[in-house]
């Protein structure tokens, strides 16, 4: 089995190298924005384990968090100022403006095993994250997205391709 097919391999293993992949990708994203002053957005906060793990390393950044509902562990909540629930295409917007050309990471996991919804997921993230990211900011996603003007980073060590990607507004555009 190949590192990079996804056929033949468990729902487990699936989420385990997708794990795995994010987990390397946050690690390099922590050292690539840490010159770079800026917000932290997440798109799905799930049950809190990124969220927890971003405030944990980032202690300083604003992080704001968009989601549907909130399902995460009561340990790892974040600050209702920073939480907004509803349908992402309409809790970004009042905030947009503000955040525009700030954001110095940005984490879309929004990914599931719906090959339709994933399309969706991935066309909305490709649309509403570019215009938030500053200079040398950081997209992270568990779908490939198809984003103009950003370039493709090379997975660090420990991520398997196709689990996680990673895509960086250029300094000088």
């Amino acid at each position: 089995m190949s590192e990079t097919s996804t056929s033949g391999l468990s729902r487990l293993e699936k989420t385990l190298f997708r794990l795995e992949a994010q987990h390397a990708c946050l690690a390099y994203a922590f050292d690539a924005i840490a010159a770079l002053p800026g917000p932290v957005v997440e798109f799905g906060l799930g049950l809190g384990r990124t969220f927890d793990h971003l405030r944990r390393h980032l202690p300083d950044r604003e992080i704001f968090v968009f989601d549907r509902v909130n399902k995460a562990y009561p340990d790892c909540q974040p600050d209702p100022a920073h939480l907004l629930l509803g349908e992402i295409e309409e809790t970004l917007p009042p905030l947009a403006l503000g955040l525009a050309g700030r954001v110095v990471l940005a984490n879309a996991d929004l990914g599931s095993f719906d090959r339709e919804s994933n399309r969706a997921v991935a066309a909305m993230c490709a649309r509403l994250l570019p215009p938030l990211l500053a200079p040398g900011g950081l997209i992270m996603s568990d779908l490939p997205l198809a984003l103009e003007g950003f370039e493709t980073v090379k997975l660090p060590p420990g991520a398997r391709e196709g689990r996680y990607y990673l895509y960086r507004r250029p300094v000088s555009s």
